[in-house]
């Protein structure tokens, strides 16, 4: 990991790294590089999706882990736990089973982030009812898309929601209550989050638009499964703690969110690669005539989350099974404006990471000198120089990052050649077929 002032969740265990390059082909930033036979991040790039970590087939990537021992440093512990946990236990028709563990496993009380993602939903119906917002709305629930946003698509920066996500709406709430309830000062009180994913311990950790979070600690799901399994299946006698309905719990798949908006103008979308190309047509305004768009970094949504142990489409399954024994909704707003405190504290702003420079005739230089450099590389975009793409390899040139004889095939034509191994011509870049 690079040395900067960006906080990241996601490490590089250098030791199990093999540099196969299997990630750098799946970064949605090209944050990663392959150099001296290991990986490495460009720490202001990485956005935290977790696509290395589900890639990955060394395990080299990891999610940085919170110690239980956290619990210990507060007076109350309340366990927030994200509604895609739900979907990772066969056979749970009674969602008590999951909150009522969680108390056993050392939490005092239990909060679901559900009943936060309910009150988002009604922010978000009487947002979308001003006419002065720039429509399509997208949302910032999954902080790698806003994260994105922000790095490889700024002109979209004034469309995106400014909402604080439901998991922060929770933990606000679960405090007030705490302190209601129980008379403990504010610093008495641990919030931590039971998570699917790595962009929401980064957001946890490093906020993009509040000075703080309302989160003091985060578990990834995958991490918390084998204890909370364990006393779930010994819990014959539950407490009443559901507190969320049919709205809340949707949001842990694809869709879930923008269906509860009461509207049939919206798109879905989730997957990286398919959100890149959904932004790429707002960007084209070839979806103005839409007023939501829901966009999930991971697959399936929250439950295709890299922290998760089960497959996302069989927890989507399990999860639409446990609805038809919830009500609709079971948290609403008290009023009918969207208050002050559900928004974030500082606008977003563009992270201008991929600019050659910020002086306009030196990047038009660069981005020529850059066209050249492409243009004499074979085009494969093999991956074997350590970049994803000859692009990024003449970027990284450009930049002085890497040489051009990090290319192999380069190096064979220009120094070797005898031992030169011929290109095949339709995979050349000539003139021609630029």
């Amino acid at each position: 990991m690079e040395k900067s002032g960006f906080f990241h969740s996601v490490r590089l265990d250098e030791d199990k790294c093999m540099g196969c390059t299997n990630c750098i082909k799946r970064c949605p930033t090209g944050a990663i590089r392959v150099r001296r036979g290991k990986a490495y991040i460009i720490s202001e790039r990485c956005i935290d999706c977790g696509e290395c970590i589900r890639i990955c087939p060394h395990h080299a990537k990891y999610a940085e882990k919170y110690s239980f021992d956290e619990l210990q440093k507060y007076k109350y512990r309340i366990a927030l736990p994200a509604p895609t946990l739900y979907g990772q236990f066969n056979n749970l028709d009674d969602t008590d089973y999951v909150l009522t563990a969680l108390k056993k496993l050392g939490f005092d009380d239990v909060f679901e982030v559900s009943k936060g993602a309910e009150i988002v939903s009604e922010a978000t119906r009487a947002e979308l009812s001003h006419s002065g917002r720039k429509k399509p709305v997208i949302s910032s629930a999954c902080p790698a898309v806003v994260r994105l946003i922000r790095v490889r698509f700024p002109n979209l920066i004034e469309n995106v929601l400014d909402f604080n996500p439901p998991m922060e709406e929770a933990a606000r709430l679960a405090r007030e209550r705490a302190v209601k309830n129980t008379g403990y000062r504010k610093s008495d009180i641990g919030i931590f989050f039971i998570t699917p994913c790595t962009a929401k311990i980064t957001a946890i950790k490093q906020p993009i638009c509040n000075n703080g979070s309302n989160v003091d600690g985060v578990f990834g799901i995958k991490d918390i499964y084998p204890s909370l399994l364990h006393e779930m299946e010994n819990t014959e006698k539950t407490e009443p703690l559901r507190d969320s309905g049919i709205i809340g719990v949707s949001w842990a798949s694809s869709g879930g969110e923008a269906s509860a908006l009461l509207t049939d103008r919206y798109l879905a979308a989730d997957g990286i690669e398919n959100v890149i190309k959904v932004l790429e047509e707002i960007e084209d305004e070839k979806l103005s005539d839409l007023d939501f768009i829901e966009l999930n970094a991971c697959p399936g949504g929250c439950v295709g989350g890299p922290l998760t142990v089960e497959n996302p489409y069989v927890a989507k399954a399990r999860i639409q099974h446990l609805r038809k024994y919830m009500p609709v909704s079971c948290n609403h707003l008290d009023i009918k404006s969207v208050p002050r405190y559900m928004r974030w504290d500082n606008p977003l702003k563009e992270l201008p990471v991929m600019r050659l420079s910020d002086d306009m005739g030196e990047a038009l230089q660069k981005m020529g000198e850059m066209k050249r450099i492409e243009n004499s590389l074979p085009g494969l975009d093999c991956g074997t120089c350590g970049a994803p793409s000859c692009s990024d390899l003449a970027e990284d040139i450009v930049r002085g990052k890497a040489s051009i004889e990090d290319c192999v095939f380069f190096s064979r034509e220009n120094t070797d050649k005898n031992n030169y191994i011929p290109i095949p011509a339709p995979f050349r870049k000539t003139e021609k077929n630029e």
